[in-house]
């Protein structure tokens, strides 16, 4: 059984939902970046998503975007990445840590020696944004060759004769983006967000995790009661661009996670 799958089967024995954070690696500073994720399990965060930046996320709001310009500016790579990962590590050797990004930095790396990277550095999965299913054989197939899941996005665009294609070769689980547009933007319908989330959940036992829009004590513990998981990102990314003291931060972060486990 993968960390991920470990994770969701135990707080389904607890009937939790996951409580799952999005931060850019190396924002603001790579050595500040670290201090905060490593923090991250003793707040209630039960995944960990890393960001890798790129000069190019088509699919981020403003917020994600400038969080990645600080870190390119920082020089991060992916070698630093993986070394945070191996710090995380340290700390803790159960929680899930999944990267997420784009193919781009990937491909440049070369997929094997990314992939053979991540597994050795501790990661369990990947989110890939601009990777379709119609690329699968480009990374996912190698990632699940090697125990890793590939993790996909839904939207409220997707069809119901997409949704199949979707699910074909995903593992870990199915990251439910709750709005349409770019991170950051609008506000949760929760009645659309639990009817989506279940037309998923009719099709797959994968667990399903909500993300985008997602700002609140209230919003985190409302859709905990319709999905598997709570994905919290730009929010939090908001305090970082904001100079927002480490402390604070984590005050926040805990405060969801106590919303999401009620």
């Amino acid at each position: 059984m993968s960390r991920i799958e470990a994770k969701f089967a135990d707080l389904k024995s607890k009937k939790e939902s996951a409580f799952v954070t999005f931060l850019m690696a190396g924002d603001p500073t790579i050595k500040e970046s670290q201090t905060i994720f490593k923090k991250l399990p003793k707040l209630g965060v039960d995944i960990i998503e890393i960001g890798m930046p790129f000069t190019d996320p088509m699919a981020d709001g403003i917020l994600i975007q400038k969080a990645g310009q600080r870190s390119l500016s920082n020089e991060t790579t992916l070698n630093n990445i993986f070394d945070l990962v191996k710090e995380i590590r340290k700390e803790d050797n159960k929680i899930p840590i999944i990267l997420m990004g784009y193919y781009n930095p990937i491909y440049s790396m070369g997929v094997n020696k990314f992939l053979n990277q991540s597994k050795s550095s501790g990661v369990d999965g990947f989110i890939v944004v601009d990777l379709p299913p119609e690329e699968d054989q480009e990374f996912c197939i190698p990632a699940r060759k090697m125990g890793l899941d590939f993790i996909r996005l839904a939207t409220p665009t997707t069809s119901s004769k997409r949704i199949p294609k979707v699910l074909k070769n995903t593992s870990g689980f199915i990251y439910y983006v709750s709005v349409t547009g770019i991170t950051g933007s609008r506000n949760l319908d929760i009645e659309k967000v639990e009817k989506q989330v279940q037309i998923i959940k009719s099709q797959t036992n994968i667990p399903v995790c909500v993300g985008f829009g997602i700002k609140t004590p209230e919003d985190a513990k409302s859709v905990s009661a319709v999905a598997d998981g709570v994905v919290v990102g730009s929010s939090i990314v908001e305090l970082i661009e904001k100079n927002t003291p480490i402390d604070k931060i984590c005050d926040y972060i805990k405060m969801l996670a106590d919303a999401v486990h009620e």
